[in-house]
């Protein structure tokens, strides 16, 4: 489980220390305001060393294997022109620094990286040990219906797509999870398969297709991209990806979801929460959060744990407010607008 990250000028941040539930993470703010490089920083870290732990010359971590492949990652993730690219922009020579502590602490890893950096990265804290769980990151867009020959392409070809991408798209492809799990996985599949009116399955040629009773299978492509988005979450529980100890990053969620769909999300993040996936959220969508707060109230989701953290922009820097609730952060601008517009329409209805 992954307690605290720490930043040091990483792009608009000039520096925090964020302590993080075991179950679920939510980060508002405004669009601009950085949520996603939060995300993508711990992401990488995290992806570095599970890979190592599941590569077939697979040894104990050392600075040298751990430099060049967190520099490869950070780069194919944020896209910069150059590794120092996504440091805090400032005059003059300055470090970013990005360190995640777990609680087994032989994992904990700290690496810095200058503001002239091409791609050169300083392991200051060597972790003992391989992550044993791979993360999975959803970016805003759904990667169903472009998943047929994706990772094939983008592994021979230069394309402009980050590479949680490429990452997620290889953790749909995995084989359905067999065995003593089988059972909890059915569990957290019936509420999103009732929502998708279907089942999700991938063909030998590639293509997935939403199995519908009665109906046969529909093309993914052809299905409403709110649906697709929850088809992703089913397929990524019943492969296992998201399940025991794993991590979930998810950007803007609701993104493309009307508000019966955003309560069903909701509900999979508990659920996922309650089954030992810790969760990381971006969104600015205030039916979001009061839809989560609302569920974590019930007695079915009452042992889920949040942390709630408001991002605002104060001139060029970024500040962090952190609590275990929504009243407990700073003000979110972009849900203070929401509530001023509601004022707004009572005011003339």
């Amino acid at each position: 489980m992954l307690q605290t990250m720490r930043i040091k000028n990483l792009t608009a941040f000039p520096e925090a220390n964020l302590q993080f539930s075991p179950h679920l993470n939510v980060f508002a703010g405004e669009n601009g305001t950085g949520k996603s490089h939060l995300l993508k920083a711990a992401y990488c870290l995290l992806a570095v060393s599970a890979d190592g732990g599941r590569r077939q010359d697979a040894q104990a971590p050392t600075k040298s294997v751990l430099q060049t492949r967190v520099a490869d990652k950070l780069v194919n993730v944020f896209r910069p022109e150059a590794l120092g690219r996504i440091a805090r922009r400032k005059q003059g020579r300055e470090r970013c620094e990005i360190g995640l502590s777990f609680r087994n602490k032989k994992l904990n890893i700290r690496c810095s990286f200058s503001t002239k950096s091409k791609s050169e990265v300083s392991i200051d804290h060597l972790p003992g040990a391989w992550v044993k769980k791979p993360p999975v990151f959803l970016p805003t867009r759904e990667l169903l219906s472009i998943y047929p020959g994706f990772v094939a392409v983008y592994d021979n070809h230069y394309l402009e797509f980050e590479e949680t991408w490429r990452d997620t798209c290889l953790l749909l492809g995995a084989p359905f999870l067999r065995g003593p799990k089988e059972k909890r996985v059915r569990t957290l599949l019936g509420p999103l398969e009732k929502s998708m009116g279907g089942k999700v399955v991938l063909d030998k040629g590639g293509r997935f297709y939403l199995s519908i009773p009665g109906q046969g299978k529909m093309e993914i492509p052809l299905v409403a991209e709110g649906l697709r988005k929850i088809a992703m979450l089913a397929r990524l529980i019943s492969t296992g990806s998201l399940l025991d100890q794993g991590y979930l990053f998810w950007d803007e969620p609701e993104t493309n979801l009307n508000p019966k769909l955003i309560k069903e999300v909701a509900g999979a993040i508990l659920h996922l929460s309650c089954n030992g996936v810790q969760v990381f959220i971006a969104t600015h969508s205030l039916f979001l959060m009061r839809e989560l707060y609302i569920q974590m109230q019930t007695e079915q989701f009452a042992a889920v744990s949040g942390r709630f953290f408001s991002l605002s922009r104060h001139e060029m820097d970024v500040h962090i407010s952190q609590g275990d609730s929504l009243d407990d952060v700073s003000p979110i601008v972009s849900l203070d607008e929401e509530l001023a517009q509601s004022d707004r329409y009572l005011e003339i209805a």
